[in-house]
């Protein structure tokens, strides 16, 4: 059996050259010099040391065999440990330089998966750097359309805020005015109050001298007006519609309100006159009536008469008024 082959391959470079096969001792070889025995007269048969020495010289030459014979086996056995040792390292040898080789295609393969994934590393790095200042440029052109946009609101509210700053100081010079002019309405308020109570004195005073009268039709007319200052003063009591009208002598008649009215003949001496009235589609014909008298004219719709009033009698003219009810309704 052979030892001290661990059969394990290089880890780098070359192999190790193989260990040299251990011989084992060979047995050291005593040699016996034989000497010739002495011319003794005497027998070799009959001396016993003689016996003694040539038995020890018989075992001497028997061992010396046996030695060789030995020594022969183990150099046969030296030879075919040689061979086997030979062929186990030529073997070893073999398989140390397949798997250096295999080792070596391996070492080779992973250096050329190495390159590839370098360069696929630097391209993908460069592609990524492509992405990222593409990315980059996105978002700085956001960023100044963003910036641009704000700087616009913050003008635009700074504009704002002038303007309204600016309609914040109109509205208190306004408001100074205001309150100028608000005491000066005050003050006219009260010369305006003032005057109103002389208005309504005068007024009461002008309606206590209206007189009223029956109406050509026999019903009880209501205050009578006989001049424009009066008309005025019933038109504020706001009892009856009053519609003023002047009228000249003509073939065709003049609309006042709910009435068509054509003068006819007239007498400014007698403050006379005649008119022909068109009124819920009839046609009546008021002859020689004086100034200031009431002309009645009735009407189902209503419960008081209409009544026109002439206050003065002119050449071919009359001027005055019609006044009406203010409600509409039918007469019991």
């Amino acid at each position: 059996m052979i030892t001290g082959i661990t059969g394990q391959g290089p880890t780098s470079g070359n192999p190790d050259p193989a260990p040299p096969p251990q011989v084992p001792p060979q047995p050291e070889v005593r040699y016996v010099e034989m000497r010739p025995a002495a011319n003794n007269t005497q027998s070799s048969s009959g001396d016993p040391k003689t016996s003694i020495l040539l038995g020890a010289v018989i075992a001497l030459v028997a061992a010396s065999v046996y030695n060789l014979y030995e020594i022969n086996q183990l150099k046969a056995q030296l030879a075919e440990t040689r061979e086997n040792l030979a062929t186990e390292v030529g073997r070893v040898n073999e398989s140390t330089n397949t798997s250096t080789k295999t080792t070596r295609a391996s070492v080779d393969a992973l250096k050329g998966e190495l390159v590839e994934a370098r360069r696929r590393a630097e391209q993908l790095v460069g592609q990524a750097k492509i992405d990222a200042a593409k990315d980059v440029d996105v978002l700085e052109n956001k960023l100044e359309v963003a910036q641009a946009k704000q700087a616009a609101q913050t003008a635009k509210v700074a504009e704002t805020v002038t303007a309204v700053s600016q309609q914040v100081s109109q509205v208190k010079d306004e408001t100074t005015t205001n309150k100028a002019n608000v005491a000066a309405v005050s003050t006219e308020v009260a010369s305006v109050k003032t005057q109103a109570e002389a208005t309504r004195a005068e007024l009461q005073k002008t309606i206590a001298d209206l007189s009223s009268a029956k109406g050509d039709l026999g019903v009880q007319s209501g205050l009578i007006a006989t001049n424009s200052k009066q008309l005025q003063a019933l038109k504020e009591l706001g009892e009856r519609n009053y519609t003023e009208f002047r009228i000249a002598k003509s073939k065709t008649t003049q609309k006042v309100g709910d009435m068509q009215i054509k003068l006819t003949k007239t007498d400014e001496k007698k403050s006379k006159y005649t008119v022909e009235v068109i009124f819920n589609d009839k046609l009546v014909e008021k002859k020689d009536r004086t100034a200031n008298e009431p002309v009645q004219f009735m009407s189902p719709r209503v419960a008081q008469p209409y009544e026109m009033v002439v206050n003065e009698v002119r050449k071919d003219m009359i001027i005055g008024y019609v006044s009406s009810p203010k409600v509409q309704a039918a007469r019991n």
